[in-house]
C-alpha cells in the first residue's frame, strides 16, 4: 500500500484508448498509476504489488474484470476496487458489490463524475468508516430536521432562539423543503410542548367549510348541525396553530383570522359567546406574500401580524452536502418499512443525485429513494434503480429551455419541442452505443415510442 501522500492506482481496461485516456487523467491528478492490459496481466501485477485502488473493466477476454475484483481482494482486502463497464447489468454489478467493489461506473461517464468517486474511493480506503444508522441519527436535529449545512445551521440555530417565544413566526419555502418539520421543531423545544400543535391545511379545507373548521359550530348552526362541534383552535388552546399555505386563504377568511390573532377570541358558527384561547401562530407559504399584498391578494394588516419573525428554508438544491445525508436516512426508512437489506447507495448514484437540482427538494428526494426501495431485488441502490438518467435528462432541458430567450418575433413551439426531442433521441442511441432497448431506457419510454421518434427523424 501507498504510504505517502501520492495514492497507487493500478488501470485495467483491454480497450487501449480508454486505458490510456485513464493514465492520462489520473496522473494530472498526482496519482501514480499502473496499467493492465486485460485481467491476466492485472492478475500478475497484483501477485508482486500492492495498490490503493484498482480501476478494471469489467467484459474483458479470459479472466473478467470480476476476477481481478477477487484478486485484488484476496491479496490485500483493504485494497478499494472500482469497475467500469459500457455494457455491465444490474446483476453483474450487484454481484460485484457482494464480492467487496466499492462502486461501479457505466460508460460513458462524465469526467468530474469520475474524478469524485475515485477520491471518494480512495478516501474510504484511508479511513475504512462507512455510515452506518448511529452517525446518521447523530446527524438529526430536533429529532426530524436533517442536515448539516451552512444554511441548515443557521435555521437550527433561529428555531433554538426563538421558540421559547410568544412570537408568531411566518416560514417560508417552495414545496417540499420541510416547513411542517420546521413548525413542529419550534413547538417541540417551546414551553407548549405538552399541548397539541394543530396543522391546518388551508388549502385543502372547502371553501363553504372553514369557518366551521376553525371556529366550531353550535347545535343547528345549519343542516346536519346535530350536536356542538369544536373548531380547531379550540383544540389548540394552551399549544401552537400551524397554518401551512396561508395564501391560499380568502380575504373573508383572511379578516376572521386576523381577529383571532389580534384578540385570541372567536365565536363558533350558529353561537353568540366569544371564545379566548391561547395559541401560537405559525403559518408557512410557498408564495411571496409581499407581492401578494401589493396584488391585493393578501391583507396587509394581516401579514404584519403574522410576519414578525421569518424563518426562510433553503431549496435542497442549495443544501451544500445534505443530500447524502438525507438519502441515506431515506434509505434506512424505508428499507426497515419494507422489510429489505438495502443498505447502500452506490457512490455513482449518489454523485448523480448530488447534481440534480430537485425542484420537488426533499419530498422529491424521499420519493425517488422509497421507490428504489420498493422496485430493488438486491441489497444496493443502483443508478439504474433510480432512473437518474430520465432524471438528469429532464433536469438538463428544463434547464435549457429556461436561459433560451423567447424569439420578439415568435416561435414555433412544435418545431422547437421536436427538436429538442430530437436532440435526445440521437444522444441516448449514441449513449446506449446504439441498443434501442438500453436508449428507450435512458429516456424513460418504451421500446415501441422509441421506435416511433426514431422513425420521425
Amino acid at each position: 500500500m501507498s504510504t505517502s501522500g501520492t495514492s497507487k492506482i493500478l488501470v485495467v481496461d483491454d480497450e487501449k484508448s480508454m486505458r490510456e485516456f485513464l493514465e492520462i487523467m489520473l496522473a494530472k491528478e498526482n496519482y501514480h498509476v499502473v496499467s493492465a492490459s486485460d485481467g491476466e496481466e492485472a492478475i500478475r501485477i497484483l501477485e508482486n504489488d500492492r495498490f490503493d485502488l484498482v480501476i478494471t473493466d469489467i467484459r474483458m477476454k479470459s479472466v473478467d474484470g470480476l476476477g481481478v475484483l477477487r484478486k485484488a481482494k484476496a491479496v490485500s482486502p483493504s485494497t478499494v476496487v472500482v469497475l467500469i463497464s459500457a455494457f455491465a447489468t444490474a446483476q453483474t454489478a450487484v454481484e460485484a458489490m457482494k464480492e467487496g467493489a466499492y462502486d461501479y461506473i457505466p460508460k460513458p461517464f462524465k469526467v468530474h463524475d469520475f474524478k469524485r468517486i475515485i477520491a471518494e474511493a480512495l478516501e474510504s480506503s484511508r479511513s475504512a468508516v462507512q455510515a452506518d444508522a448511529s452517525s446518521i441519527k447523530e446527524k438529526l436535529h430536533f429529532g426530524s430536521l436533517i442536515g448539516e449545512s451552512p444554511q441548515m445551521r443557521k435555521i437550527y440555530d433561529l428555531i433554538q432562539r426563538v421558540s421559547g417565544t410568544r412570537t408568531n413566526i411566518l416560514i417560508t419555502g417552495e414545496s417540499g423543503t420541510g416547513k411542517e418539520l420546521v413548525a413542529r421543531a419550534v413547538h417541540k423545544l417551546s414551553d407548549r410542548r405538552d399541548r397539541p400543535i394543530v396543522v391546518i391545511n388551508c388549502a385543502g379545507i372547502p371553501e363553504n367549510l372553514i369557518e366551521s373548521e376553525l371556529f366550531g359550530f353550535k347545535k343547528g348552526a345549519f343542516t346536519g348541525a346535530t350536536t356542538d362541534k369544536e373548531g380547531l383552535f379550540g383544540v389548540a388552546d394552551g399549544g401552537t396553530v400551524f397554518l401551512d399555505e396561508i395564501g391560499e386563504f380568502s380575504q373573508v377568511i383572511q379578516v376572521k383570522l386576523l381577529r383571532v390573532i389580534q384578540d385570541r377570541t372567536f365565536t363558533a358558527v350558529g353561537g353568540t359567546d366569544a371564545k379566548t384561547v391561547d395559541v401560537r401562530f405559525i403559518a408557512a407559504t410557498n408564495k411571496n406574500l409581499e407581492t401578494e399584498v401589493i396584488y391585493g391578494n393578501f391583507r396587509e394588516d394581516l401579514y404584519f401580524r403574522l410576519n414578525v419573525i421569518t424563518i426562510d428554508i433553503p431549496p435542497l438544491r442549495e443544501r451544500d452536502g445534505d443530500i447524502p445525508l438525507l438519502a441515506q436516512h431515506f434509505l434506512e426508512k424505508y428499507s426497515i418499512e419494507m422489510e429489505k437489506d438495502i443498505g447502500k447507495i452506490s457512490a455513482y448514484a449518489m454523485s448523480i443525485l448530488n447534481e440534480y437540482s430537485f425542484p420537488g427538494n426533499v419530498r422529491e428526494l424521499e420519493n425517488i429513494v422509497e421507490r428504489s426501495v420498493a422496485l430493488e431485488t438486491s441489497n444496493i441502490v443502483l443508478p439504474e434503480s433510480l432512473a437518474l438518467s430520465n432524471l438528469r435528462m429532464k433536469d438538463e432541458v428544463a434547464e435549457a429551455w429556461q436561459k433560451k430567450p423567447l424569439d420578439p418575433n415568435g416561435i414555433q413551439l412544435d418545431e422547437v419541442m421536436a427538436e429538442i426531442e430530437k436532440n435526445y433521441v440521437m444522444q441516448a442511441m449514441e449513449t446506449a452505443k446504439g441498443s434501442k432497448q438500453r436508449a428507450a431506457e435512458l429516456l424513460g419510454i418504451n421500446l415501441r415510442s422509441l421506435r416511433y421518434r426514431l422513425e420521425k427523424i
